[in-house]
């Protein structure tokens, strides 16, 4: 009885996964796989993808350095907050979480407005009478722009890894005469591996996949994968393609997804050295 009941209770999720996830990846599967004229099987547009791996391989750099500066920044912030009384945690958690609430369009057009030629930050610098700087168009503005955006998504695993570690175990480690440092490197951080590799790849994903911040901040140059789906879909130019890059982008995703819950499914996971 009590399983029928769980089974009941699944029906709307499945309904919901098939209807909104599995039927659209269906469709651009088929998409992918069928010549844009004829509509004819074919694999031209999964061979046609080899002359878009430097889009792609730009793509993941740009994500790549965005994710380790997102760890650098954010994990400092996720140990300070996570060793503060609860009530304390609570407020900077919120804090963490308060610019999310804003529209992810606002505030890259924020940054636009900061950076731009004419811009606040190049105003700034006339009225105290030094050359105005190149801030906008460029690789630094957009991997900038991914980094305040996916940074949130980076403290928050992070903190919900930290503050589950025993403070035993870091008394034990001082007893034994551990400096701070030694603390950290033999006890902390080899625990707090899952929240790292949880945070990696959660500021990765969306940020290998985004299209609006490198087109806001980004020179003409800066073309993403994410801007190539857009462009073969939105313009009509060749939307089979498109569907080939998605795929593509998927399965980059899914093997991001993999190594996280291979390695990071497990928050008690990290090994004391």
């Amino acid at each position: 009885m009590k399983r029928n009941k769980s089974v009941f209770l699944s029906v709307p999720y499945m309904v919901w996964m098939v209807i909104f996830t599995l039927i659209p990846l269906g469709v651009v599967g088929y998409y992918a796989l069928t010549d844009p004229d004829t509509g004819v099987f074919t694999f031209d547009n999964i061979k046609n993808l080899s002359m878009y791996l430097p889009v792609l391989g730009q793509s993941v750099a740009y994500s790549l350095v965005s994710a380790l500066i997102c760890l650098l920044l954010g994990y400092p912030v996720a140990y300070y907050i996570a060793h503060r009384q609860p009530l304390t945690q609570k407020i900077l958690y919120m804090l963490v979480m308060l610019p999310m609430c804003m529209s992810f369009l606002l505030r890259t057009l924020a940054w636009v407005g900061l950076l731009q030629d004419t811009g606040i930050i190049n105003n700034l610098l006339g009225s105290l009478g030094l050359a105005r700087v190149q801030l906008i168009r460029t690789p630094g503005a957009v991997i900038l722009g991914m980094v305040y955006n996916y940074l949130p998504y980076m403290i928050l695993p992070l903190y919900a890894t930290l503050v589950k570690i025993d403070n035993r175990l870091i008394e034990a480690a001082e007893d034994l005469g551990c400096t701070p440092l030694q603390t950290f490197a033999r006890v902390v951080l080899p625990l707090s591996v899952p929240g790292i590799l949880s945070g990696i790849t959660m500021v990765f994903v969306p940020a290998v996949s985004t299209f609006y911040i490198s087109q806001k901040l980004g020179g003409t140059d800066t073309v993403l994968i994410g801007d190539l789906i857009e462009r073969l879909f939105k313009q009509g130019d060749n939307p089979n393609l498109g569907a080939a890059l998605s795929l593509m982008l998927m399965l980059l995703v899914f093997i991001c997804t993999g190594i996280m819950n291979r390695f990071g499914g497990d928050e008690e996971g990290g090994v004391i050295v």
